[in-house]
């Protein structure tokens, strides 16, 4: 089964861009992020889990361009994985920040 993964690269010098892969899952599986990593690394970004709850990833080199990496929907054309923009920014305002972040 395809999943269509839409996620956001948030840049250090840019503005976030909103970009889509494509990956190959069993039937009736949630897409892990075992399966997700080597589909940002054949796209060009080399990355590791920063966030398994939030499906959030940070690049392997400190040099890259870009900061973190949001999965915001898995679409498998069933159940849908959508981010809740709302309670993430009541959580973000709750929530003291890690340093660094």
């Amino acid at each position: 089964m395809e999943c269509i993964v839409r996620f956001q690269v948030i840049y250090k010098n840019e503005e976030p861009k909103s970009l889509r892969g494509l990956i190959l899952i069993g039937d009736n599986k949630e897409p892990s992020t075992e399966q997700l990593i080597p589909m940002f690394k054949k796209i060009g970004f080399d990355v590791i889990v920063e966030n398994q709850d939030d499906l959030t990833f940070k690049p392997v080199s400190p040099d890259a361009p870009y900061t973190r990496i949001r999965v915001t929907e898995l679409d498998t054309g069933e159940e849908v994985y959508r981010e809740d923009a709302n309670l993430k920014q009541i959580l973000e305002n709750l929530l003291p920040r890690s340093p660094g972040l």
